[in-house]
């Protein structure tokens, strides 16, 4: 008689140090140290019991090396939100929270949404992550320096003065190896030079868009305004009907966008009105400037999907 074979469903909570694995619904469980051995261990552990899936949360980068460990087995991947488990967790009752409990919790949500396994980035990708990152971070802390500048006392300033140019300097610096990192791919750099068609999008907006937002071109305008988070989403129930709203997606496309669209709403030729007639519609000036970062980002979007500068017939795709 043919034994019946369970299907396993791995979650792995992700620390700096640890990788703290689940294996549902056959409840074994370990920790591998999350460095090379360990998880070289935990690579040939999975090999062994060959689950159907292999979920981990996405954790500061920490599970980008036992994550493209796991792919290059051959072994099926998906790094998730942790919102999205958590979200499951509460839905479940679990309210505690340890590494233990949470594998186990990772691994019962494989099993249950058993989410898409993505490509996963390629050293160059990680690479540009990682700069457009930190360029991020330099950039929030040359505003607080010169914040601190504006209210430092006279013995101070010169310090501070002197710590705000270095940080100009490091922000230059990091610019510039991202750039040099898009100009070596071909494909890249025709990207940025699409985007850049479109008047008030300069290097670092498109940077930040190829970096952050690399679906850019491949989903339909629905897609990828819910991918960044600005497309509105329905709050209706039974007989009520709710204020749709924008949330959740990816803020960094939001942010990055910001200073373009407030420069489309006052210059382009499609944008302009499109603001204008919104305001004259009632709508808050807030609630416009996410109309139109929509919009804008859309355009993009088919610019990109069909290899096409900018034109203003564009401002209506699909």
């Amino acid at each position: 008689m043919r034994t019946r074979t369970i299907p396993l469903f791995v979650g792995i909570d992700v620390s700096k140090a640890n990788l703290d694995v689940f294996v549902h619904p056959s409840g074994e469980s370990f920790r591998a140290a999350n460095v090379t051995d360990g998880i070289a261990d935990l690579t040939a552990r999975m090999r062994k019991i060959k689950p159907v899936m292999v979920v981990l949360e996405a954790t500061a980068g920490f599970e980008r090396k036992a994550a493209r460990a796991l792919a290059s087995a051959g072994i099926r991947v998906a790094v998730v939100n942790p919102r999205q488990v958590r979200d499951f967790a509460k839905a479940m009752g679990e309210l505690a929270k340890t590494d233990a409990i949470d594998s186990a919790v990772i691994a019962q949500f494989a099993e249950a949404i058993k989410p898409k396994p993505r490509p996963l980035p390629d050293e160059q990708a990680q690479n540009r992550d990682a700069l457009e990152t930190r360029r991020r971070q330099l950039v929030g802390l040359l505003a607080m320096e010169r914040n601190h500048l504006a209210t430092s006392p006279p013995e101070l300033r010169d310090a501070v003065t002197k710590h705000i140019r270095h940080l100009q300097e490091l922000i230059k610096d990091v610019e510039a190896q991202l750039h040099e990192l898009i100009a070596a791919d071909p494909e890249l750099s025709a990207k940025a030079t699409l985007l850049q068609s479109v008047k008030g999008i300069g290097e670092v907006t498109s940077t930040a868009l190829i970096v952050n937002l690399p679906e850019l071109g491949s989903l339909d305008r629905r897609g990828i305004a819910k991918l960044a988070g600005v497309g509105p989403l329905n709050d209706d129930s039974g007989k009520r009907t709710g204020k749709r709203s924008c949330w959740g997606g990816r803020r960094d496309v939001r942010t990055a966008m910001y200073m373009p669209t407030l420069s489309a709403v006052k210059y382009n030729p499609v944008i302009k009105p499109f603001y204008d007639s919104l305001v004259a519609r009632g709508k808050p000036h807030k609630v416009a400037m996410v109309a139109c970062i929509r919009k804008l980002l859309t355009i993009l979007n088919a610019m990109v999907r069909n290899n096409s500068p900018w034109t203003p017939e564009l401002a209506f795709p699909r």
